[in-house]
């Protein structure tokens, strides 16, 4: 019989001067009482709703009234991956709205029970809410605790993708960028980051490993609990839980950072020789924009065909077969290490305000790979961006320009990861570089990741910052730049110009590069 979750402890401790979880409210004077008790009556008798923050890619994610300042997961796998796991999710948030009702997102699995301070609260479904009423309001500003026991289904119908992703030997998770909630109840939208603590509990045998630090092993009959604490706020899309036969491997990084590797038991002499580039990769990436944000780093090796890599926080997810199977160049294949290596400064720990900032995080991380593969191997930032700029113009056609990409299609692959937010995004950090000179730019690049560490920023943020830096109003280039339908003359490059086709480059190494054996792959 499968071990039992247990009621989760803190996942992190609340600021110290919060308040214990909100008291019932007592009874209003007698000269309100009829009117607050006809608005409660109405509020209860009208169908829940889904709800929604505004994003114009995403409007369904996120929920408003409640930041979320913790999440504490607790799973239980029976060792088959083609099972809904038991869980219990607790969420501690603070309200920042006078609440009826409170909506998750959760459209994957089945609620048993939820508890609002202790309390048992009522709960329906609307679309891909989870909607709960507690017996009492929760009041603006006070702190509240949102308990959810609940299976997590890592089986899904043929038109959704992501969140558990069904490895050979267990599972792991992939929930950028709107599928977080197929795994858990959340608030699914990056504007709300919050601490984690993963208590995972697997048959013998197996090994759990999640964002953050181990803080317990617990051996009990057959079975080991593994938990794991994040010592950052997160987005829900970046969570990480693998689960596996897996080899742990540790190694020391700059400053003495803890490096942590996952991978198949059996694959780890042939994948150590990819592992033991890390920490030379990390000091490369200080060198350009400052300290590694977080307490730890690693690769998750996961024997599954994803099609993707994934720069989950502190433990960045990447396909086995990539490093063992033959057809790729090494100078590629680091090149892609670094993009999931700099997404935790631009992406992980700066994390976009809204989903129309991802050409921050997606630009970034390409900008950062196409330099190493210049510093590293030869393969010319220059070649590869005169490349990006004549198919600019299709894509922004195709997708939208950078800071205003199109809406997913339904049933889309790719959703808003095209072209134009990945080398079409770093094409305008080239173009910037080439208006305020390379050391603004560099000086640009280190405030960035210094003044918006652990926070979310926004496009508005960082035309701000480069117009500081630069001494001078950027408004005009960026909205160009950032908006246009046309892309603007290159600066430094007047002989530059669209192409009606793709200009096939071996200096094209992108998340949508053609490789030399004919395949396409694409970084998260």
């Amino acid at each position: 019989m499968p071990h039992t979750p247990r009621t989760p402890a803190p996942a992190a401790p609340a600021p110290a001067d919060a308040p214990r979880p909100r008291a019932r409210r007592r009874l209003r004077a007698a000269a309100l009482l009829a009117s607050a008790v006809s608005v409660c009556l109405l509020a209860a008798s009208a169908p829940p709703t889904p709800l929604g923050v505004g994003d114009r890619l995403y409007p369904h994610l996120g929920n408003p009234g409640y930041d979320v300042a913790a999440y504490d997961l607790d799973l239980t796998y029976t060792g088959d991956n083609s099972k809904p796991l038991r869980a219990v999710t607790t969420i501690d948030a603070r309200t920042t709205a006078d609440l009826d009702r409170i909506n998750l997102d959760f459209a994957h699995g089945t609620v048993d029970s939820v508890e609002v301070d202790g309390e048992p609260a009522g709960f329906e479904t609307a679309g891909e809410d989870l909607v709960i009423t507690p017996d009492d309001a929760l009041d603006p500003g006070s702190w509240t605790r949102i308990t959810v026991r609940h299976t997590s289904d890592p089986v899904y119908p043929e038109d959704r993708e992501g969140g558990w992703v069904r490895t050979a030997d267990g599972l792991a998770m992939a929930n950028q960028a709107d599928v977080a909630h197929l795994v858990f109840p959340c608030n699914d939208h990056p504007s709300d980051k919050a601490r984690f603590t993963f208590r995972i509990t697997a048959p013998d045998g197996l090994t759990a490993v999640a964002n953050g630090l181990p803080t317990d092993v617990d051996r009990a009959g057959t079975t080991t609990t593994w938990t794991y604490r994040t010592e950052h706020p997160m987005a829900t899309e970046l969570a990480q839980v693998s689960i596996g036969r897996s080899a742990v491997l540790h190694r020391a990084g700059p400053h003495g950072l803890p490096v942590r590797d996952v991978v198949p038991a059996g694959q780890r002499a042939a994948l150590e020789p990819w592992l033991a580039k890390t920490p030379g990769q990390i000091a490369w990436l200080e060198g350009k924009v400052g300290r590694y944000p977080f307490e730890t780093y690693g690769l998750l090796m996961a024997d599954a065909a994803t099609g993707f890599e994934l720069e989950t926080q502190t433990l960045s997810l990447f396909e086995r077969e990539l490093f063992t199977e033959p057809g790729y160049p090494a100078w590629y294949l680091e090149s892609i290490m670094v993009h999931e290596l700099a997404h935790q400064w631009f992406g992980d720990s700066v994390s976009p305000k809204t989903w129309s900032d991802v050409w921050l995080n997606e630009g970034h991380a390409t900008w950062y790979e196409a330099l190493y593969a210049e510093e590293k191997a030869g393969k010319t930032v220059a070649a590869r961006m005169k490349a990006a700029y004549g198919a600019s113009d299709r894509w922004r056609a195709a997708g939208g320009p950078p800071a205003a990409p199109k809406p997913p299609a339904p049933g889309s692959k790719t959703g808003i990861f095209r072209a134009n937010v990945y080398d079409g995004a770093a094409l305008v950090l080239y173009a910037l570089r080439q208006e305020i000179g390379a050391p603004a730019f560099e000086r640009l690049e280190r405030a960035w990741a210094e003044r918006h560490a652990d926070a979310t920023a926004s496009t508005a943020d960082f035309v701000r910052l480069a117009s500081d830096v630069a001494g001078r109003d950027l408004t005009g280039f960026f909205q160009g730049w950032l908006y246009g339908a046309k892309t603007p003359p290159m600066p430094g490059h007047p002989d530059w110009h669209p192409t009606a086709t793709d200009t096939p480059s071996a200096d094209k190494a992108g998340p949508h590069a053609r490789l030399p054996h004919g395949g396409v792959r694409q970084a998260g």
